[in-house]
């Protein structure tokens, strides 16, 4: 996740400019609760974790390395990190002993766990396996810069954190702008002036993680991402979330007829969420950067790790816990976010047939690169 502050718009809206923390605590809209099906989609990539650092995951030295820095970028409130870092830890063990079979000692694993200031990292530490053989310490603060010092990680892994934006682009805050995107939450079915804004916001963001991740992982480390993407000729607003902030922006305009908020609100509230980077894009983004060799890069749909029908309940339980804080924030009203995840469930539960079709799509990206030995500007 990214860091976010509020700013005052015209009459005098706060206006949210990125993402705040999932819900905290282990109530029944929390993260805590509400984190299954971000869950199963990192496991689903598991295998292909395991394989990628069987087969590449080479960084100098490996035999007289004491100790392995692992990072968990975005990890939230657990315990799916912790079910992420074990994966990760085993598989590196097994690397180890594999290329220092003779080696009379063990690497010894710490484990950096990060994600914005304001994340309820209390509730994350309970979630802390008992039996754990690594040491764990947190990095609070957003990713989008420098959290580490130096060539001083091995590997780096984040799930459905890198397609948060830090902050809405500028062009979406100007009413004078043609990015304006009156009536809407997002770029779903939305002019091309705010698709190419969200679009550029993100590169640039990426361009920033990228330089940071540069600087921080030792030749040969490896980062692995798991993001939401879409191929690039496949439109966002066909998918189960292009359709879902379609709803969102249609339920807050009938709340601004009855009187439950003001449209200007609704006029001035942008997600800052860019879910269709395609691979081609992460290809562009990454080779600008120059640092990373590209070992793997590829899209998955839900339909393939979903053993059962969506959950329509459920899944808007997670949403909630996912985005809750970013309307509170906004529109200020609990009462009114909670009528509107209420309205969304059942605008849902309306069209309940079309989940299977919305949900056949290659929507998450997977991103293996490698940190090149070499000096990089």
């Amino acid at each position: 996740m990214s860091d976010s502050t509020p700013t005052s718009g015209k009459n005098g809206l706060k206006k949210a400019t990125g993402v705040s923390p999932m819900n905290g605590g282990n109530g029944d809209y929390s993260y805590h609760k509400n984190s299954y099906y971000q869950r199963i989609a990192a496991n689903f990539e598991h295998e292909k974790i395991n394989e990628e650092i069987a087969e590449k995951f080479d960084i100098e030295d490996l035999a007289l390395t004491k100790t392995i820095r692992i990072a968990d970028l975005g990890c939230s409130t657990g315990p799916n990190t912790f079910i992420n870092m074990h994966t990760i830890v085993e598989a590196i063990k097994q690397k180890h002993e594999t290329l220092c079979p003779t080696s009379s000692t063990r690497p010894e694993f710490q484990l950096f766990l990060n994600d914005l200031v304001t994340n309820d990292f209390n509730t994350l530490f309970k979630s802390l396996p008992i039996d754990r053989e690594y040491f764990v310490a947190v990095v609070p603060g957003s990713f989008h810069g420098r959290i580490f010092p130096e060539s001083s990680l091995h590997f780096v892994f984040m799930s459905h954190s890198l397609h948060w934006l830090s902050k809405l682009p500028a062009a979406l805050e100007d009413e004078n702008s043609p990015a304006w995107n009156k009536g809407r939450v997002h770029y779903a079915n939305a002019p091309d002036e705010v698709v190419k804004a969200y679009r550029s916001q993100f590169g640039e963001e990426v361009e920033k993680f990228l330089d940071a991740r540069a600087k921080e992982l030792v030749g040969g480390a490896m980062l692995v991402i798991i993001m939401s993407g879409i191929p690039v000729d496949l439109p966002f607003s066909s998918t189960a979330n292009g359709v879902m902030f379609e709803f969102m922006a249609s339920i807050l305009m009938e709340m601004v007829q009855e009187g439950w908020i003001e449209e200007s609100q609704v006029d001035s509230f942008n997600l800052p969420i860019y879910a269709s980077a395609s691979p081609e894009e992460m290809r562009n983004l990454v080779e600008k950067n120059g640092c990373f060799s590209i070992e793997r890069l590829e899209l998955a749909k839900p339909s393939s790790w979903l053993k059962d029908s969506v959950d329509v309940q459920d899944w808007m339980m997670h949403v909630r816990a996912a985005m809750e804080g970013i309307f509170i924030k906004h529109f200020g009203s609990v009462e009114a976010v909670d009528e509107m995840f209420k309205r969304l469930t059942k605008k849902h539960l309306d069209h309940s047939q079309l989940l299977p079709e919305w949900c056949d799509k290659e929507i998450q990206l997977f991103v293996v690169l490698k940190r090149k030995k070499i000096i990089c500007i």
